[in-house]
Protein backbone atom coordinates (compact mmCIF):
# COMPACT_ATOMS: atom_id res chain seq x y z
CA UNK A 1 0.00 0.00 0.00
CA UNK A 2 1.12 3.18 -0.93
CA UNK A 3 1.38 5.52 2.35
CA UNK A 4 3.90 8.07 1.27
CA UNK A 5 4.85 10.68 -1.96
CA UNK A 6 7.98 8.90 -2.18
CA UNK A 7 6.64 5.32 -2.57
CA UNK A 8 4.03 6.41 -5.21
CA UNK A 9 7.41 8.10 -7.13
CA UNK A 10 9.15 4.76 -7.13
CA UNK A 11 5.76 2.60 -8.71
CA UNK A 12 5.24 5.02 -10.49
CA UNK A 13 9.35 4.65 -11.92
CA UNK A 14 8.68 0.71 -12.45
CA UNK A 15 6.74 0.98 -15.30
CA UNK A 16 6.92 3.16 -18.83
CA UNK A 17 7.01 6.91 -18.74
CA UNK A 18 3.29 8.54 -18.92
CA UNK A 19 2.30 10.47 -21.97
CA UNK A 20 1.17 14.05 -20.99
CA UNK A 21 -0.39 16.52 -23.47
CA UNK A 22 0.14 20.01 -21.82
CA UNK A 23 -2.88 22.59 -23.27
CA UNK A 24 -1.29 25.95 -23.93
CA UNK A 25 1.80 24.88 -22.63
CA UNK A 26 3.39 28.62 -22.49
CA UNK A 27 3.39 28.59 -18.84
CA UNK A 28 7.57 28.55 -17.55
CA UNK A 29 5.90 27.01 -14.18
CA UNK A 30 4.65 24.24 -15.73
CA UNK A 31 7.46 23.51 -18.27
CA UNK A 32 9.83 23.50 -15.53
CA UNK A 33 7.73 20.68 -13.59
CA UNK A 34 7.78 18.86 -17.37
CA UNK A 35 11.62 19.14 -17.12
CA UNK A 36 11.65 17.99 -13.60
CA UNK A 37 9.42 14.58 -14.64
CA UNK A 38 11.43 13.90 -17.49
CA UNK A 39 14.77 14.02 -15.74
CA UNK A 40 12.90 12.33 -13.34
CA UNK A 41 11.51 9.46 -16.01
CA UNK A 42 8.21 10.04 -14.46
CA UNK A 43 6.64 11.18 -17.66
CA UNK A 44 7.19 12.75 -21.57
CA UNK A 45 5.24 15.51 -22.63
CA UNK A 46 3.44 16.79 -25.72
CA UNK A 47 2.89 20.49 -25.74
CA UNK A 48 0.10 22.28 -27.54
CA UNK A 49 0.28 26.02 -27.95
CA UNK A 50 1.89 29.15 -29.48
CA UNK A 51 5.44 27.63 -30.09
CA UNK A 52 7.06 31.07 -30.19
CA UNK A 53 5.52 31.70 -26.60
CA UNK A 54 6.32 28.02 -25.12
CA UNK A 55 9.71 28.47 -26.11
CA UNK A 56 10.08 32.07 -24.77
CA UNK A 57 8.45 30.79 -21.62
CA UNK A 58 11.07 28.15 -21.56
CA UNK A 59 14.12 30.37 -22.18
CA UNK A 60 12.65 32.65 -19.31
CA UNK A 61 12.43 30.02 -16.85
CA UNK A 62 16.06 27.99 -17.88
CA UNK A 63 13.60 24.92 -19.56
CA UNK A 64 15.39 22.83 -22.47
CA UNK A 65 12.60 21.53 -24.80
CA UNK A 66 14.90 18.06 -25.26
CA UNK A 67 12.70 15.66 -25.71
CA UNK A 68 9.07 17.51 -25.60
CA UNK A 69 7.37 17.72 -28.79
CA UNK A 70 5.92 21.05 -29.31
CA UNK A 71 2.48 20.80 -31.89
CA UNK A 72 1.65 24.83 -32.60
CA UNK A 73 -1.81 26.15 -32.21
CA UNK A 74 -1.90 29.84 -31.58
CA UNK A 75 -5.67 29.98 -29.96
CA UNK A 76 -5.44 28.73 -26.70
CA UNK A 77 -9.00 26.94 -26.73
CA UNK A 78 -8.09 25.18 -29.67
CA UNK A 79 -4.50 23.72 -28.30
CA UNK A 80 -6.85 22.83 -25.01
CA UNK A 81 -9.27 20.84 -27.92
CA UNK A 82 -6.50 19.26 -29.71
CA UNK A 83 -4.59 18.16 -26.12
CA UNK A 84 -7.50 16.49 -25.30
CA UNK A 85 -8.30 14.92 -28.28
CA UNK A 86 -4.46 13.79 -28.47
CA UNK A 87 -5.61 11.75 -24.95
CA UNK A 88 -8.80 10.35 -25.90
CA UNK A 89 -7.40 8.86 -29.24
CA UNK A 90 -5.20 7.01 -27.09
CA UNK A 91 -1.81 9.16 -28.30
CA UNK A 92 -1.31 10.12 -24.74
CA UNK A 93 -3.12 9.11 -21.18
CA UNK A 94 -3.03 12.46 -19.37
CA UNK A 95 -4.54 15.94 -19.90
CA UNK A 96 -2.10 18.88 -17.89
CA UNK A 97 -3.52 22.69 -17.76
CA UNK A 98 -0.43 25.25 -18.97
CA UNK A 99 -1.64 28.83 -19.75
CA UNK A 100 -5.11 28.34 -19.39
CA UNK A 101 -8.35 29.23 -17.92
CA UNK A 102 -9.71 25.94 -16.05
CA UNK A 103 -12.90 26.68 -16.82
CA UNK A 104 -11.81 26.73 -20.70
CA UNK A 105 -9.93 23.20 -20.45
CA UNK A 106 -12.67 21.63 -18.64
CA UNK A 107 -15.12 22.88 -21.67
CA UNK A 108 -12.37 20.69 -23.75
CA UNK A 109 -12.35 17.82 -21.65
CA UNK A 110 -16.14 17.53 -21.65
CA UNK A 111 -16.57 18.35 -25.52
CA UNK A 112 -19.27 15.56 -26.85
CA UNK A 113 -16.97 14.87 -30.03
CA UNK A 114 -13.60 14.40 -28.57
CA UNK A 115 -13.57 14.98 -24.61
CA UNK A 116 -13.21 12.14 -21.69
CA UNK A 117 -16.81 12.35 -20.40
CA UNK A 118 -17.84 9.09 -18.02
CA UNK A 119 -21.64 10.70 -16.94
CA UNK A 120 -19.99 11.25 -13.86
CA UNK A 121 -19.50 14.94 -12.01
CA UNK A 122 -15.97 15.82 -12.53
CA UNK A 123 -14.05 16.85 -9.21
CA UNK A 124 -10.82 17.63 -7.52
CA UNK A 125 -8.98 15.73 -5.14
CA UNK A 126 -6.38 17.15 -2.93
CA UNK A 127 -4.10 14.18 -1.68
CA UNK A 128 -1.93 15.39 1.50
CA UNK A 129 0.96 13.38 2.85
CA UNK A 130 1.19 15.01 6.65
CA UNK A 131 3.50 14.50 9.74
CA UNK A 132 2.12 12.13 12.29
CA UNK A 133 -0.10 9.95 9.79
CA UNK A 134 0.76 6.48 8.57
CA UNK A 135 -1.40 6.75 5.06
CA UNK A 136 -2.10 9.68 2.60
CA UNK A 137 -4.95 11.48 2.90
CA UNK A 138 -7.41 13.08 0.09
CA UNK A 139 -9.60 16.05 0.74
CA UNK A 140 -12.78 16.53 -1.95
CA UNK A 141 -13.84 18.72 -2.96
CA UNK A 142 -12.23 22.56 -2.83
CA UNK A 143 -11.33 23.20 -6.20
CA UNK A 144 -14.52 22.46 -8.29
CA UNK A 145 -18.45 22.12 -6.90
CA UNK A 146 -18.96 24.98 -5.07
CA UNK A 147 -22.45 22.87 -3.19
CA UNK A 148 -22.37 19.65 -4.42
CA UNK A 149 -25.87 18.04 -4.21
CA UNK A 150 -26.75 14.55 -2.45
CA UNK A 151 -26.06 13.13 -6.17
CA UNK A 152 -22.83 15.33 -6.80
CA UNK A 153 -21.29 13.89 -3.52
CA UNK A 154 -22.21 10.99 -4.85
CA UNK A 155 -20.04 10.82 -7.90
CA UNK A 156 -17.14 13.16 -5.65
CA UNK A 157 -16.73 10.27 -3.01
CA UNK A 158 -16.68 7.59 -6.15
CA UNK A 159 -14.13 9.34 -7.85
CA UNK A 160 -11.73 9.68 -4.79
CA UNK A 161 -12.54 6.15 -4.01
CA UNK A 162 -11.07 5.26 -7.37
CA UNK A 163 -7.92 7.32 -7.21
CA UNK A 164 -7.23 5.94 -3.67
CA UNK A 165 -7.64 2.26 -4.82
CA UNK A 166 -4.15 3.01 -6.61
CA UNK A 167 -2.24 3.16 -3.83
CA UNK A 168 -3.89 -0.26 -3.07
CA UNK A 169 -6.55 0.71 -0.32
CA UNK A 170 -9.74 -0.91 -0.62
CA UNK A 171 -12.02 -0.25 1.09
CA UNK A 172 -11.52 3.03 1.42
CA UNK A 173 -12.91 4.57 4.40
CA UNK A 174 -14.43 8.03 3.70
CA UNK A 175 -16.07 10.65 6.21
CA UNK A 176 -18.28 12.79 6.03
CA UNK A 177 -17.39 16.29 7.39
CA UNK A 178 -19.89 18.73 9.15
CA UNK A 179 -19.99 20.53 12.91
CA UNK A 180 -21.45 17.86 14.49
CA UNK A 181 -21.85 14.51 14.77
CA UNK A 182 -25.43 13.98 14.80
CA UNK A 183 -28.00 14.45 11.82
CA UNK A 184 -29.21 17.69 12.32
CA UNK A 185 -32.47 19.07 10.20
CA UNK A 186 -31.14 22.83 10.47
CA UNK A 187 -28.04 21.15 9.05
CA UNK A 188 -28.35 20.11 5.59
CA UNK A 189 -24.67 18.40 5.26
CA UNK A 190 -25.53 16.23 8.45
CA UNK A 191 -28.97 14.85 6.63
CA UNK A 192 -26.34 14.49 3.25
CA UNK A 193 -24.04 12.57 5.16
CA UNK A 194 -26.19 10.23 6.67
CA UNK A 195 -27.74 9.59 3.27
CA UNK A 196 -24.16 9.04 1.68
CA UNK A 197 -23.72 6.02 4.48
CA UNK A 198 -26.96 4.43 4.27
CA UNK A 199 -26.42 4.26 0.35
CA UNK A 200 -22.64 2.86 0.89
CA UNK A 201 -23.85 0.63 3.63
CA UNK A 202 -26.64 -0.81 0.48
CA UNK A 203 -23.77 -1.17 -1.69
CA UNK A 204 -25.06 2.24 -3.96
CA UNK A 205 -21.22 3.50 -3.28
CA UNK A 206 -18.14 0.76 -4.92
CA UNK A 207 -15.03 -0.14 -2.93
CA UNK A 208 -15.81 2.59 0.09
CA UNK A 209 -16.80 2.45 3.41
CA UNK A 210 -18.75 6.08 4.47
CA UNK A 211 -19.60 7.56 7.85
CA UNK A 212 -21.01 10.22 9.11
CA UNK A 213 -21.68 13.05 9.65
CA UNK A 214 -18.32 13.02 11.46
CA UNK A 215 -16.36 16.27 12.88
CA UNK A 216 -12.69 16.60 11.49
CA UNK A 217 -11.41 15.48 15.22
CA UNK A 218 -13.41 12.24 14.56
CA UNK A 219 -12.68 11.38 10.87
CA UNK A 220 -8.43 11.38 11.58
CA UNK A 221 -8.29 10.73 15.67
CA UNK A 222 -9.06 7.52 17.44
CA UNK A 223 -8.77 9.39 20.50
CA UNK A 224 -11.59 12.01 19.97
CA UNK A 225 -13.75 9.46 18.64
CA UNK A 226 -13.25 7.03 21.88
CA UNK A 227 -13.76 10.46 23.66
CA UNK A 228 -16.80 10.72 22.44
CA UNK A 229 -17.66 7.18 22.40
CA UNK A 230 -18.17 6.80 18.63
CA UNK A 231 -17.82 3.29 17.68
CA UNK A 232 -17.40 3.34 13.65
CA UNK A 233 -14.98 1.27 11.02
CA UNK A 234 -14.22 5.11 10.01
CA UNK A 235 -14.15 7.49 12.98
CA UNK A 236 -10.24 8.20 13.39
CA UNK A 237 -9.30 6.21 10.33
CA UNK A 238 -10.61 7.95 7.39
CA UNK A 239 -8.46 7.82 4.18
CA UNK A 240 -10.67 10.68 2.65
CA UNK A 241 -12.87 13.34 4.39
CA UNK A 242 -15.72 14.55 2.07
CA UNK A 243 -16.26 18.32 3.05
CA UNK A 244 -19.53 19.86 2.74
CA UNK A 245 -18.77 22.86 -0.28
CA UNK A 246 -15.91 24.27 -1.64
CA UNK A 247 -14.80 26.78 1.37
CA UNK A 248 -14.39 24.47 3.81
CA UNK A 249 -12.32 22.38 1.10
CA UNK A 250 -9.95 25.51 0.36
CA UNK A 251 -9.57 26.74 3.61
CA UNK A 252 -8.98 22.80 5.04
CA UNK A 253 -6.33 22.17 2.16
CA UNK A 254 -4.57 25.48 2.58
CA UNK A 255 -4.99 24.93 5.93
CA UNK A 256 -3.07 20.92 5.73
CA UNK A 257 -0.52 23.13 3.78
CA UNK A 258 0.49 26.20 5.12
CA UNK A 259 0.27 25.82 9.21
CA UNK A 260 0.68 22.20 9.23
CA UNK A 261 3.39 21.72 6.47
CA UNK A 262 1.90 19.06 4.71
CA UNK A 263 2.90 17.99 1.19
CA UNK A 264 0.04 18.27 -1.80
CA UNK A 265 -0.58 16.30 -4.97
CA UNK A 266 -3.73 16.86 -6.70
CA UNK A 267 -5.94 15.95 -9.52
CA UNK A 268 -9.60 16.31 -11.28
CA UNK A 269 -10.89 13.05 -11.13
CA UNK A 270 -14.26 11.70 -12.81
CA UNK A 271 -13.28 12.07 -16.64
CA UNK A 272 -11.90 9.04 -18.24
CA UNK A 273 -8.43 10.27 -17.81
CA UNK A 274 -6.86 11.85 -15.26
CA UNK A 275 -6.36 16.39 -15.69
CA UNK A 276 -4.18 17.68 -13.99
CA UNK A 277 -4.46 21.37 -12.93
CA UNK A 278 -1.81 22.72 -10.71
CA UNK A 279 -1.57 26.25 -8.94
CA UNK A 280 0.89 28.76 -9.78
CA UNK A 281 1.95 28.75 -5.65
CA UNK A 282 2.53 25.24 -5.97
CA UNK A 283 6.04 24.10 -5.64
CA UNK A 284 7.45 22.32 -7.89
CA UNK A 285 8.01 18.71 -5.92
CA UNK A 286 3.75 19.59 -5.75
CA UNK A 287 3.53 19.70 -9.73
CA UNK A 288 6.00 16.68 -10.28
CA UNK A 289 4.36 14.86 -7.60
CA UNK A 290 0.63 15.32 -9.66
CA UNK A 291 2.08 14.09 -12.30
CA UNK A 292 3.52 11.11 -10.71
CA UNK A 293 -0.31 10.80 -9.40
CA UNK A 294 -1.90 11.52 -12.48
CA UNK A 295 0.38 8.61 -13.83
CA UNK A 296 -0.69 6.31 -11.25
CA UNK A 297 -4.04 6.79 -12.26
CA UNK A 298 -3.51 6.93 -15.88
CA UNK A 299 -3.45 3.00 -15.60
CA UNK A 300 -6.10 0.75 -15.62
CA UNK A 301 -6.92 -0.86 -12.35
CA UNK A 302 -8.04 -4.30 -12.12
Amino acid sequence: MITRFSELIDVVLQSEPAKVAVAAAQDDAVLMACQMACEQGLASFTLFGDQAKIESAAAKAGVKLNGMKIIHEADDFRSAMRAVEYVSSGSASIVMKGMINTGDLLRAVLDKSVGLRTGRVLSHLAVFELAGFDRLIGVTDGGMNIAPSLAQKADIIQNAAGVFRHFGVDPVKVAVLAAVETVNADMPGTIDASALAKMADRGQLKGAIVDGPLALDNAVSEEAARHKGIVSPVAGKADILLVPNIEVGNVLGKSLVYMAGGKIAGLIAGASKPVVVTSRADTPESKVISIALASLCSRDKK
